[in-house]
């Protein structure tokens, strides 16, 4: 059960640019958003609109998604200063630059847990790709400036499920700057010990998953299945949850594709969304 009375839920999907290689998760969060939607019975506010990817530098696509980041920004500070819970939709993790600075201005008391194959701690000055993505957290977390605020310390960021780290984030790690629960069967076990009953916010990037389960961009070996992923979410509803963001679920396996349906995720996400209030997911 939660720890606090639960808040009234609202979806937001954002369709928009955020550092994209491929068109593929802008249209997957609308799909994503609108599975939501019908499954729980809410409307979907949509943010941003489809394009085509730019597969440009960090500046021309923070540049690019600029606008549609800053609705996102301000659709989430209404709503949480209206007391709601957000379930979020993102199309890359780089939207994050916009969501977590907000959270943390709401909920300073809280912890992010980011599940994710990557750390995304990278900055400008220590980037090797030059990848958006790449620096989603770094810049909540106060490393670099976005333009879109900070306020998350080092301290109060859980990383989950992180196996593909680049030397600088790897360096934070090391010196226990930040805490790390690595993939595997005692993930839940170390992550209740991580939380240690603080409230929480919890971002999810798809490529935690091993590779072949859902489409993504990235395909890191050593993720967790479906199942261990409900294990995971099991341990954090049994915390106050603020919310929680999805990113990183392409709508389809490759370019014109066929469709993929997102209800097997969302079923192994069920103890977050029951955990805000909306009752259990209901089977795809």
């Amino acid at each position: 059960m939660p720890a606090q009375p639960t808040k009234p839920i609202e979806l937001i999907a954002y369709c928009g640019h955020a550092g994209d290689h491929n068109s593929l998760a802008m249209a997957g969060a609308l799909a994503l958003g609108t599975a939501l939607s019908g499954r729980l019975g809410l409307p979907l506010a949509v943010i941003g609109k489809p394009g085509a990817a730019l597969n440009a530098g960090w500046e021309t696509q923070l540049s690019a998604a600029a606008s549609a980041l800053s609705e996102l920004a301000g659709g989430l500070d209404r709503l949480l200063a209206a007391g709601r819970a957000p379930i979020l939709a993102l199309s890359r993790c780089a939207a994050a630059l916009a969501t977590l600075p907000v959270v943390m201005r709401h909920r300073p008391d809280a912890c992010v847990v980011w599940l994710d194959a990557h750390g995304d701690l990278n900055t400008p000055l220590t980037t090797i790709s030059g990848y958006l993505g790449g620096m989603a957290l770094a810049g909540p977390a106060g490393l670099w400036d976005s333009g879109f605020g900070n306020g998350l310390p080092l301290s109060r960021l859980i990383l989950v499920g992180a196996r593909d780290l680049d030397p600088a984030e790897r360096a934070l790690v090391d010196a226990g700057a930040i805490r790390l629960v690595p993939a595997g069967n005692d993930g839940p076990a170390r992550l209740q010990a991580a939380l240690d009953g603080r409230p929480l916010y919890v971002h999810l990037d798809c490529d935690v998953l091993e590779p072949g389960i859902v489409p993504t961009d990235y395909r890191v070996a050593g993720g967790y299945t479906l199942a261990g992923l409900n294990a995971l979410c099991q341990v954090m509803a049994q915390s106050e949850l603020i919310g929680f963001e999805i990113a990183e679920f392409e709508a389809a396996w490759s370019e014109n594709g066929e469709p993929v349906a997102p209800d097997a995720l969302l079923q192994a996400l069920e103890p977050l969304i029951s955990g805000l209030g909306a009752g259990a997911v209901a089977q795809g």
